[in-house]
């Protein structure tokens, strides 16, 4: 475990900055930025940008002097580098190109929903969640679900587009927003299903027979799925979306999600979901509710 400190070399704002990074854990980085009073505006996705007057001082705290191309493997070996097009700008071009190719009638809304990804709150629920859920679709997704494709695609796109971290409410608000939204857009058999899709992920435990539903939910899920870094990353975004809460009470709640997840069997739907993801997902989800004790 390191907190690893590039120099000073990157101008903005009249200066010129390092990047602050953890090789373990964003929580780690976390407390090491809070500790030494960096506000966390400064932090971006996978890294604190810190300018070159606060650069000796956080050496002295115990941030390890490394060169930038080192710096950048360790992040990369670490599992928490966020690549590029989940960044900024090419997130969005890349989310905006998607969209065209779902209702490319209607590029406003897919402006509106983007919006609403991009809300400054948000610290999970975000574009680069969008993305991995679309992204894990495009593994799941198989010929012969040409005709679910456009609703379960159109419900990924607003499955969390309300989050006011509300469990439940944002799933009927979302719902409601696709009703509303949708409505003289496309069919009125597709918006009840992108309706439908939209609420069951709030529990994710689609009927036996249900494919969308089974699709979209994987897809929802997978994050589960990923290394112990990624995981990490997921688990430490989800606290921060639920900052205002007590650590007793938020220990309580995510408890019982965990509980939760563990209890469905299987947790992921599709085969391509259970092979590609199932066994981390257990591993992930029993390990963090030992941590929680």
């Amino acid at each position: 475990m390191a907190v690893l400190i590039d120099p000073p070399s990157w101008p903005a704002h009249g200066t010129v900055f390092s990047h602050l990074v953890s090789t373990s854990s964003l929580r780690e980085l976390h407390t090491f930025a809070e500790a030494a009073g960096i506000p966390r505006r400064a932090f971006d996705e996978d890294h604190y940008d810190v300018p070159v007057r606060r650069y000796r001082e956080l050496v002295e705290r115990g941030a390890e002097e490394v060169g930038g191309a080192e710096l950048v493997r360790a992040l990369i070996a670490s599992g928490l580098r966020i690549p590029a097009r989940r960044r900024g700008p090419k997130l969005r071009a890349a989310l905006d190109s998607r969209w065209s190719s779902v209702l490319p009638s209607d590029p406003d809304l897919g402006a509106e929903l983007l919006d609403r990804w991009g809300e400054q709150h948000r610290r999970y629920h975000t574009r680069t969640h969008l993305l991995a859920v679309l992204e894990a679709l495009d593994l799941l997704l198989e010929d012969e679900d040409d005709a679910l494709r456009r609703p379960v695609v159109v419900a990924a796109w607003f499955h969390d587009a309300v989050y006011e971290a509300v469990a439940g409410d944002d799933e009927q608000a979302s719902a409601d927003l696709a009703v509303e939204r949708l409505t003289g857009r496309v069919p009125p058999a597709e918006v009840r299903e992108v309706e439908r899709l939209v609420l069951l992920t709030a529990g994710h435990d689609p009927a036996e027979d249900d494919r969308a539903g089974h699709l979209l939910c994987d897809a929802d899920l997978a994050v589960l799925g990923g290394s112990e870094a990624e995981y990490a990353r997921y688990t430490a975004a989800v606290r921060e979306e639920y900052a205002q809460v007590p650590d007793t009470d938020f220990i309580e709640g995510r408890r019982a999600v965990l509980t939760r997840l563990i209890a469905l069997d299987p947790l992921f739907r599709t085969t391509a979901g259970r092979e590609r993801w199932g066994d981390r997902a257990s591993d992930n989800l029993r390990r963090e509710l030992r941590m929680l004790g």
